[in-house]
């Protein structure tokens, strides 16, 4: 009987060892989501990174070669190059598609995926950083951002004075413009580039970010939202743009203008 109690008051019960188990799985737990939110503070602000960094290779692009690229495209077995219309080149600047991926290869940036492709820090397949450039005729010039020469035929003057190039939202709108919603860029965006952000890898966008994902000149902008108010209310891309103003400057210097 003794020998028996000094085994019993040795170990354990199962009681005990559960509650030791849910102790333990209680601070993993608590120690793990601070991990998980810095990391992905890491990566939102590596994709900002990224995408100065693609901003800058977009101007650098134009002043070397007096246009914008075309978006790339989504197409199975495509590549990070730009991609023309049927028939379109750099000396008509006709464009398969507004919107797109960040022609990658074309702009001669690096890292890229297996498949040539410029992602934000999240990295998933998903996570093609995307682009768009302006197609609006501006003083009778088609095509004037992608095409040879075609912001020097279309004149500073005229391109620094229109409102109907891309637009840069807070919120989604309700027409072809930013409504009732704050403008950051009111059709004077040349074009913006934008991370999908984390939950991108979800495929669960919200009806702001689905505004950056279709084929009109409306994009939204506006501070980062999780899923506490709801799925709807989620937000996590980022976007840079870019005004007539740099690249003008840029391209003054390049000697590309006037």
């Amino acid at each position: 009987m003794m020998v028996s109690r000094r085994r019993r008051d040795a170990g354990f019960s199962l009681i005990e060892l559960a509650i030791g188990l849910v102790i333990v799985a209680t601070l993993l737990s608590s120690l793990l989501v601070p991990l998980v939110t810095q990391l992905d503070q890491k990566r939102t602000a590596e994709t900002q990174r990224l995408l100065e960094q693609a901003r800058e290779a977009l101007i650098g692009f134009a002043a070397a070669n007096n246009r914008l690229p075309c978006p790339a495209t989504d197409a199975p077995g495509a590549t990070g190059n730009e991609s023309f219309a049927a028939g379109g080149s750099a000396t008509t600047g006709a464009c398969l598609a507004a919107t797109g991926p960040l022609p990658g290869v074309t702009l001669g940036l690096s890292p890229l995926d297996a498949q040539g492709f410029y992602v934000d820090a999240f990295a998933s397949d998903r996570n093609r950083i995307r682009y768009a450039v302006s197609g609006q005729m501006v003083n009778g010039v088609t095509n004037p951002f992608t095409r040879i020469n075609g912001m020097k035929n279309a004149t500073m003057t005229a391109i620094a004075a229109s409102s109907s190039l891309l637009f840069v939202c807070s919120a989604t709108p309700a027409a072809s413009n930013c409504g009732t919603a704050t403008a950051l860029a009111n059709g004077t965006a040349i074009a913006v580039v934008f991370s999908p952000g984390k939950n991108a890898i979800l495929n669960a966008p919200s009806a702001d970010e689905l505004e950056n994902t279709d084929t009109d000149n409306v994009f939204v902008s506006r501070p980062y939202s999780d899923r506490t108010g709801g799925a709807s209310t989620v937000f996590d891309d980022q976007m840079l743009w870019l005004s007539p103003a740099p690249l003008f400057s840029r391209l003054l210097s390049a000697g590309a203008l006037p």
